[in-house]
């Protein structure tokens, strides 16, 4: 299983120079339903509603969404082993409760930030280009 973050998605949507391969997407993929927000979110900001609003919807029904159930917002309240903002807590939480509920779990990410504390949780990360 292959936790994605909000970074991995929008590289995709807006092709960027770093982007996840095409394989990615038919993988069993999971993240917190965060990343509908987030994603949202960014594509407003970046006035890509309108343009980018049906691969945003495709994207997202490839991803099975974890609410952010209080076990998960309480773990993000705990300290990490690296300082992280908010959103990359819950991201790693909600990373942490499958793992703690024995799913193995990979989490692909862009973001240098929430790879280094993924490791020091001892995170797999997956390797994207």
């Amino acid at each position: 299983m292959i936790y994605v973050d909000t970074s991995v998605v929008l590289a995709h949507l807006f092709a960027e120079d770093r982007r996840p391969p095409a394989s990615l997407w038919t993988a069993t993929l999971v993240s917190s339903r965060l990343l509908e927000y987030e994603l949202w979110t960014r594509l407003h900001a970046r006035k890509a509603t309108e343009s980018r609003a049906d691969a945003a919807r495709e994207v997202i029904a490839c991803i099975s969404l974890l609410e952010l159930a209080p076990v998960v917002l309480s773990r993000a309240l705990d300290p990490f082993p690296v300082s992280v903002p908010t959103l990359d807590a819950l991201h790693l939480a909600s990373c942490q409760f499958l793992r703690d509920r024995g799913q193995r779990v990979e989490l692909a990410s862009y973001d240098n930030r929430m790879a280094n504390a993924a490791r020091e949780l001892l995170i797999p990360l997956r390797d994207l280009p």
